[in-house]
């Protein structure tokens, strides 16, 4: 039987509290109890802490002095951040899965844009954020550069923690969006360059997160 590291009970722990932050379970502002969190996983506080430290670097955590960590507050800037972030990675991660993707792939990511497309009849924010991340998902997702699309994955994993949905501040832009995917479908079935590919994703998610920066008042991202 193999024993179990410290570096995995890490992991078990990381993956812990991520998916409760990310379900809501943690929402913000509650209190991460180490001792708590390690007896629930059968470990010592030390891969805890680390776990713990992992998650404050990727600004789901927040730190206080003689408060301990506790689960970290939305906020416009962390969105910016996230957002300029995935601006300049996921393109990269869906120009070079292009190629990867099949006829059938294309169909299964022309089908969620179809949805995402009758949800604007009725429109649901949550429903439609739910469905543009299945979306995106199907087309960075066989990205062949692992840590690509780690970088990518641990984007959208603080979107999700942070409960973000862009379109709940900025619904007219979800009939854009819809409509550039379609264009961003089409020049992956026509074997546009990846410099193309990876042009039009950027520019994607430029006017996303230009669109929510003057929805909250803020200067267009620099970048």
């Amino acid at each position: 039987m193999g024993t179990v590291t410290t570096t995995s009970k890490s992991e078990a722990a990381y993956q812990l509290v991520s998916e409760r932050i990310t379900n809501g379970a943690y929402s913000p502002g509650y209190r991460l109890v180490l001792g708590t969190i390690a007896d629930e996983l059968g470990c010592s506080v030390v891969p805890v802490r680390e776990a713990i430290r992992r998650l404050e670097a990727e600004g789901l955590v927040h730190f206080t002095r003689n408060v301990g960590a506790t689960v970290a507050h939305v906020d416009s800037t962390l969105y910016l951040h996230t957002m300029q972030t995935l601006m300049i990675i996921e393109p990269a991660a869906t120009a070079l899965a292009a190629d990867s993707m099949d006829a059938a792939w294309l169909a299964k990511a022309r089908e969620v844009n179809e949805k995402m497309r009758q949800c604007l009849e009725d429109f649901d924010p949550v429903a439609f954020t739910r469905m543009n991340t299945e979306f995106h998902q199907l087309l960075y997702g066989q990205c062949p550069n692992p840590h690509i699309l780690d970088l990518v994955q641990r984007g959208w994993r603080r979107l999700a923690a942070m409960r973000a949905s862009s379109f709940t501040h900025i619904p007219y832009r979800a009939r854009e969006s819809v409509k550039e995917h379609d264009a961003l479908l089409d020049l992956i079935a026509d074997h546009a360059t990846p410099a193309q590919i990876e042009a039009a994703c950027r520019e994607h998610r430029a006017h996303t997160l230009n669109s929510y920066l003057k929805a909250a008042g803020m200067e267009p991202s620099a970048i």
